[in-house]
């Protein structure tokens, strides 16, 4: 037998594993041993149960190994073993020197004794392809129901039509990141972060996104925890400078009329009604009157 990250490959000598399925031998450290129920999640079998009982200190290379043995599967491929906890969304992958055993022993007392898959803790046998990722077979749909099911559990993450992040985008390129500019742009989210810099379309029209609640919304949060907006921007700026207490800096570019100005004013909006308290004061009326004196370009 060989074994490489987790993986078994049966050779045609099949017996002396460290799991065995027999019953615990007398020369064990502590002598007992453990019914482990695998489910094969594979294409040529199905989800029937094969219970395997082994020895605590049984790694998962071994525990494979006789798996695969009792299971009849072809000793020339490669296979791993995935421990389930359906309660906290969880699907882990054994190292080959990993103790199923142990882990098993962390589960609740109910999974510990003989239980049908659909308690949620179990051991899954999966093949390996032959560059190291994990062959997963085709799964029988989900229904709207289960989905349901599944999403209020963490399993699925939310159907999403448009990204807040273009970093998170699952093909990144040119039409991928215009097309999801464009889909926000639609229902007025003229925000879009990539990363840490913020990217805003210039709406030509008034949008009720700027008044005295947004900035409370904003303030003292991180980054990407709300909705892409100019307030999360000043608001990062302003707490980091309080926090290390050093100078910030942020820089506003784009193309003419593409409301530099604008964004400019409502960075200084907000900053002034976070170090003021409130929402109109001298300091951020001389700082806006000075706007157009900063902005004078020199012709040559």
């Amino acid at each position: 037998m060989s074994v490489r990250d987790g993986a078994a490959t049966m050779a045609t000598n099949a017996g002396g594993g460290g799991g065995g399925g027999g019953p615990a031998c007398p020369n064990d450290h502590d002598g007992r041993s453990y019914l482990l129920q695998i489910y094969p999640r594979l294409a040529a079998q199905s989800t029937t149960c094969c219970n395997l009982r082994v020895q605590k200190d049984a790694t998962a290379a071994s525990v494979i190994l006789d798996a695969a043995t009792a299971l009849g599967l072809d000793p020339g491929r490669m296979y791993v073993l995935a421990e389930v906890k359906e309660c906290g969304g969880e699907e882990w992958v054994l190292e080959a020197g990993d103790l199923p055993a142990q882990r098993f022993l962390l589960w609740p007392r109910k999974a510990q004794e003989q239980h049908p898959q659909s308690l949620g803790f179990y051991f899954l046998l999966q093949e390996r392809n032959h560059d190291g990722t994990i062959h997963y077979v085709h799964l029988p749909p989900v229904t709207k129901e289960q989905e349901a099911q599944l999403a209020a559990r963490g399993f699925l993450p939310p159907p999403q039509d448009d990204f807040a992040d273009l970093c998170n985008l699952p093909v990144l390129n040119e039409d991928s990141i215009l097309n999801n500019l464009r889909k926000r742009f639609y229902k007025n989210k003229i925000y879009t972060y990539a990363g840490s810099i913020l990217i805003a379309i210039n709406p030509f029209k008034f949008l009720p996104i700027y008044n005295p609640k947004y900035v409370k919304m904003y303030e003292n949060h991180q980054l990407g925890k709300l909705e892409p907006h100019i307030f999360a921007i000043a608001d990062v700026a302003y707490y980091a400078m309080l926090r290390k207490r050093v100078n910030q800096c942020i820089v506003i570019s784009g193309e003419s009329g593409s409301g530099k100005t604008q964004s400019t004013n409502f960075l200084i909006h907000c900053l002034t009604a976070l170090s003021q308290k409130g929402y109109a004061s001298g300091v951020e009326r001389t700082i806006l009157g000075a706007g157009p004196v900063l902005e004078v370009r020199c012709c040559h």
